[in-house]
């Protein structure tokens, strides 16, 4: 008897061959064991395919007193080309904090956020094949940190402040460094009688107003957040910057290099 091929074999080896092996640092499984991982994979970046991958680094504390301002480190540029980064912690109430667009900057940046318990903080990467590449550490912090007051409500001259822009410019050799506060007091809507209230929007471009990168902000990043961003050597000029809020006001502002 002569055997017959299976019929479905060509079509298996085909789909294996076709699939493009995952990096030797990317896998499937949560290494930090979230059993909110499925719900964030659903709801922050909308079920889209996803592997974990150490190249995207995460830098944070492992431990922190206080939960409404935990510095948090990305860099995705192991990755290559970058089409937009997540920043997220499972188990806050408002997990989401930002999407970061670099366009013209390096899949890089550090920032301050909220979190309200112990949780893993999480940063995502979007290549140009739509596959997301999650890095993530844990934080070891206490309750409360997105339903406290800020300083800033406690200040009397807050509004004078509201959308003020500090930061400057660094060159360091084909590269160049980029540093923004802006004076904002992020309100996260969980606390008595305040309601949400946070910046919204931050673009930036040339002196041409060719955009660099364009970030959407939300409540969970801490109060007059302080972004650093990294530029790439072709970039080295004054850069524009444009901010919203959830209210509709519009900042402005203008950073120039050190001499």
């Amino acid at each position: 008897m002569t055997a017959r091929p299976t019929p479905w074999l060509p079509a298996l080896l085909l789909a294996l061959t076709a699939s493009p092996p995952l990096h030797a640092e990317a896998q499937r499984t949560d290494p930090l064991h979230s059993v909110m991982w499925d719900v964030m994979h659903k709801t922050v970046l909308n079920g889209q395919p996803a592997v974990f991958d150490e190249r995207v680094k995460v830098t944070l504390p492992q431990q922190v007193e206080d939960g409404q301002r935990v510095p948090v480190s990305i860099d995705a540029r192991a990755l290559g080309k970058v089409e937009e980064i997540v920043l997220f912690a499972d188990y806050n109430p408002l997990p989401l904090a930002l999407r970061f667009e670099p366009r013209r900057l390096q899949p890089a940046l550090s920032v301050a956020m909220r979190v309200n318990q112990a949780t893993p903080i999480r940063a995502a990467a979007r290549d140009a094949q739509g596959v997301w590449h999650v890095g993530g550490q844990l934080v070891d912090a206490p309750g409360g940190g997105c339903a406290l007051p800020t300083p800033t409500r406690a200040s009397t001259d807050w509004a004078n402040l509201l959308g003020k822009m500090y930061g400057r410019l660094w060159r360091e050799g084909d590269s160049g460094r980029i540093r923004l506060r802006v004076m904002h007091p992020m309100d996260t809507g969980l606390v008595g009688n305040t309601p949400k209230f946070h910046l919204s929007e931050l673009r930036l471009s040339d002196e041409q107003g060719q955009p660099l990168a364009r970030l959407s902000l939300d409540a969970p990043l801490a109060e007059n957040p302080l972004f650093t961003f990294q530029q790439s050597g072709t970039d080295a000029g004054p850069i524009r910057v444009e901010a919203q809020d959830s209210d509709g006001n519009a900042f402005h502002g203008r950073l120039v290099a050190l001499p």
